[in-house]
């Protein structure tokens, strides 16, 4: 968002782009993931849901903003209160759960968080991403994406594969030996290496496959979205009668 005390006005920015250091805009990976294929499953679960689809999306999209802030702040070395002034509970039971299984996460390996929340945009490879952590587990050199999504799905590998590259472009001095999914949403109920009660580091170590397929993605996104442009809102900052 940009602030104009002079004008009166706030403007937010469309945030499915990114701008570059020249002023141009790029789509952000997640935003070219609209174009991947979504699979049997997801028509099969929107056909379910109906007309609730898009409640059920927006409320997930919210309770993945919260615990994604819940962890940033625990990172930064903020203590995490559920009980708020007042004496009232501030979250959900299922935004506290998963933040409690980062916890256990963080708790029971050895962990040194070196990137958090980086936005990398590349104007070269024309789109842009956040990183949610770039960290060493166990001696492990890795790119950790944050999900408390219901599933894995096929197109998070893409995802992390494209940030790869986007890191490899900004950060070239780094090694990145694997690249994982938190999942903190899992159906585990066993603790074992990379996983707790409810949780679950999934890694890999080669993405070079779902690289090719992301730039494939994107070029089929391009082709059918070229000549989107981002959308602004902009908002007085203050009004009198």
């Amino acid at each position: 968002m940009q602030i104009n005390n002079n004008t009166n006005q706030i403007t937010f920015s469309d945030n499915r782009f990114y701008v570059t250091e020249s002023g141009n805009y790029v789509p952000s990976v997640t935003t070219i993931g609209d174009a991947y294929p979504k699979g049997a499953e997801y028509f099969s679960w929107l056909k379910k849901v109906g007309e609730d689809a898009d409640a059920i999306r927006d409320e997930a999209g919210r309770r993945g903003s919260i615990v994604h802030e819940l962890t940033e702040r625990y990172d930064n070395g903020e203590e995490i209160n559920l009980i708020q002034n007042g004496g009232k509970i501030g979250f959900k039971l299922s935004e506290w759960s998963m933040f409690e299984r980062y916890v256990n996460f963080r708790n029971s390996h050895t962990v040194e968080n070196k990137l958090m929340e980086v936005n990398m945009i590349s104007e070269k490879l024309g789109y842009a991403g956040t990183m949610d952590r770039y960290a060493v587990v166990n001696g492990i050199p890795m790119i950790i994406d944050i999900k408390t999504s219901g599933a894995i799905y096929p197109f998070y590998w893409l995802q992390l594969a494209a940030y790869k590259k986007l890191m490899q472009e900004k950060y070239p001095k780094l090694e990145v030996d694997q690249v994982g999914i938190l999942w903190l949403n899992a159906k585990t109920r066993t603790e074992k290496l990379f996983q707790g009660v409810g949780w679950q580091l999934v890694t890999k170590a080669d993405v070079s496959k779902e690289l090719e397929l992301f730039n494939a993605t994107h070029k089929l996104w391009l082709a059918e979205n070229g000549s989107l442009k981002p959308k602004t809102l902009t908002y007085q900052l203050s009004h009198k009668l």
